[in-house]
């Protein structure tokens, strides 16, 4: 179930409260029995892992045919130029 950050328009006072989507938002401030305001933070979706890439879903095309993890399997790194 989601949890909601409610605060109070009257007194400020701040809480979260869990409720399901299908519940009435409340109205009546606990402390002072104000009105209350629902606050909209960020979202509440995290991706956790390495990223994504524009790459990960995408099947391998052009002339090359090598995708970039694996060109570095035995390749070296260029050598300074002389100056």
């Amino acid at each position: 179930m989601p949890t909601y950050a409610y605060a109070c328009k009257s007194c400020g006072h701040a809480f979260d409260a869990v409720q399901s989507f299908s519940d009435p938002s409340l109205t009546e401030c606990p402390e002072c029995g104000g009105p209350l305001r629902k606050q909209y933070g960020s979202i509440g979706v995290t991706f956790n892992g390495s990223g994504f890439y524009r790459t990960d879903s995408r099947a391998a095309s052009g002339a090359s045919g090598s995708s970039p993890a694996s060109s570095s399997s035995g390749a070296s790194a260029p050598a300074p130029a002389a100056s």
